[in-house]
């Protein structure tokens, strides 16, 4: 009994140690900064982008159904389903590959 309780811990205490050794991640084509913009979060309005954003440099579509549409401020793109943003993105943090 006694020796089942310990290799029950020790499994535990090791498969802790794993898991806190941490892994970092690496997405390709994302370049992490020390910095990072403020975005407009998903589930908030097209009016509350504006108010917050101002008036974007393009707007594309709506394309599709859902309708998505596309808008383009300077570093940064949203992307709206209906009038609801889907999607922001940091150009930023995209490597573009050579051609």
């Amino acid at each position: 009994m006694r020796s089942g309780i310990f290799l029950l811990l020790l499994g535990a205490s090791i498969s802790m140690q794993a898991a806190s050794a941490g892994d970092n991640l690496v997405i390709p084509g994302h370049v992490p900064t020390a910095e990072t913009q403020m975005l407009p979060k998903r589930g908030i309005s097209m009016d509350a982008v504006l108010n917050k954003f101002g008036e974007p440099d393009n707007r594309f579509g709506p394309v599709g159904e859902p309708p998505i549409t596309e808008w383009v401020y300077g570093s940064f793109r949203v992307y709206f389903e209906y009038q609801t943003v889907l999607h922001s993105i940091d150009l930023n943090t995209i490597i573009m590959p050579k051609q």
